[in-house]
């Protein structure tokens, strides 16, 4: 039986004293209670959001997501002891949180094939610091795709491939590395944002044609508009806050249940099947992707991050350093595009959280039925 004991002495009455000035206002805390009911007063803005911040310690650091709190994987049964910081603000967002996204916090994650049960090229395990950023509880659907992409045609930009799914509310399939970079400019100007790509490092040009081998200087990093999630921000992501397991949902083992995949119960102890490819998502000739936001999220609330179909990153394939790094966006050059995930189509060694392809296998202009797109934003 699990025990879960909550330690608050002291919270309520330090919990007012936590109220903070934002854009001329001034949320003030009046109740916090034992049972984590949090009481706050606020003038009265239209559109205006608040969120709620933590800190060890009167004077911070104050952070903006509960996935810092230390975590204990409840996967066993034992009893444990979570303690919840001692310090709580509220804060006035000067805007509304991008839709059908989730903020993922900045820390240090761990990346690679902690296991041992993956490929050399998963190796050798190492801890980067990822910066908080946005990412798509989702891929993008066929839906989304075809509105950008006709907005897109009339407003100077050209791509290699339609795309092409399943369904409206299917992932897009069939595009490109090249494709989904305009496409996320795209997105980013039909919606009003700063885009992120551009056609050389002088960022005088958003791409919009053609295809161009970009390097990270053509890229506007801290701009509100859409990309691609780099490598590191794409593991960070699937692993739902949790570290050293297989799957995104915090367990070594897969299963039809979690996600759609061909199963291989044979040549894959982790893998509990049943043996082949998803019974739902198969009409009896061919397997094929399931609507987005079918399986059960992982911790942070992302769907889709192993099956269904993999997503473009933006990173270069290369081999991973040991070395320490600081928001790591892969080589300078290289052969091929990484695309991470795994699909509907192949084994659930492909779904792991460290597997990361192979170069020849994924150059920028591959499309297959098997790969779509993810999207991230910064802050």
């Amino acid at each position: 039986m699990r025990k879960t004991e909550w330690l608050l002495a002291g919270v309520v009455a330090l919990a007012g004293l936590m109220e903070t000035q934002s854009m001329g206002q001034s949320p003030g805390i009046t109740l916090f209670q034992g049972n984590g009911n949090l009481a706050w007063t606020n003038a009265a803005i239209t559109n205006a959001i608040y969120r709620v911040e933590w800190a060890p310690s009167p004077t911070g650091t104050w952070q903006q997501s509960f996935q810092n709190i230390h975590t204990i994987d409840a996967l066993s049964n034992k009893a444990f002891t979570v303690s919840v910081p001692m310090f709580y603000r509220v804060v006035m967002m000067t805007n509304q949180p991008p839709l059908g996204m989730v903020w993922i916090d900045g820390g240090d994650v761990v990346l690679g094939d902690t296991l041992g049960v993956g490929q050399a090229i998963e190796q050798p395990v190492h801890t980067n610091y990822v910066s908080g950023f946005w990412m798509s509880e989702m891929p993008v659907t066929k839906m989304l795709w075809d509105q950008v992409y006709i907005w897109s045609l009339t407003n100077g930009f050209n791509y290699d491939n339609i795309g092409s799914g399943k369904g409206t509310n299917h992932p897009v399939q069939n595009v490109n590395w090249y494709d989904c970079v305009k496409w996320c400019n795209a997105r980013s100007l039909k919606e009003g944002l700063n885009p992120c790509y551009y056609t050389s490092s002088t960022k005088s040009t958003v791409w919009r044609s053609g295809d161009i081998d970009l390097t990270s200087n053509c890229v506007n990093w801290t701009v509100s508009g859409y990309r691609l999630p780099t490598e590191a921000e794409w593991e960070k992501a699937a692993r739902g806050g949790r570290q050293g397991h297989n799957f995104p949902w915090g367990g070594d083992t897969i299963s039809h249940t979690l996600a759609n995949y061909d199963a291989d119960t044979n040549a894959y102890p982790y893998d509990l099947g049943p043996q082949g490819y998803d019974p739902i998502y198969n009409d009896g000739v061919t397997a094929y992707t399931s609507p987005v936001g079918s399986f059960p999220p992982n911790g942070f609330g992302l769907h889709d991050m192993s099956g269904n179909v993999f997503v473009w990153c933006w990173d270069w394939w290369g081999p991973y350093s040991s070395n320490y790094d600081v928001d790591p966006r892969g080589p300078a050059t290289g052969s091929g595009r990484i695309a991470r995930g795994g699909c509907w189509k192949y084994n659930p060694g492909f779904c792991r959280c460290a597997y990361r392809g192979d170069a020849p296998h994924t150059p920028p202009y591959y499309i297959n039925n098997t790969v779509g797109l993810l999207c991230a934003r910064a802050q």
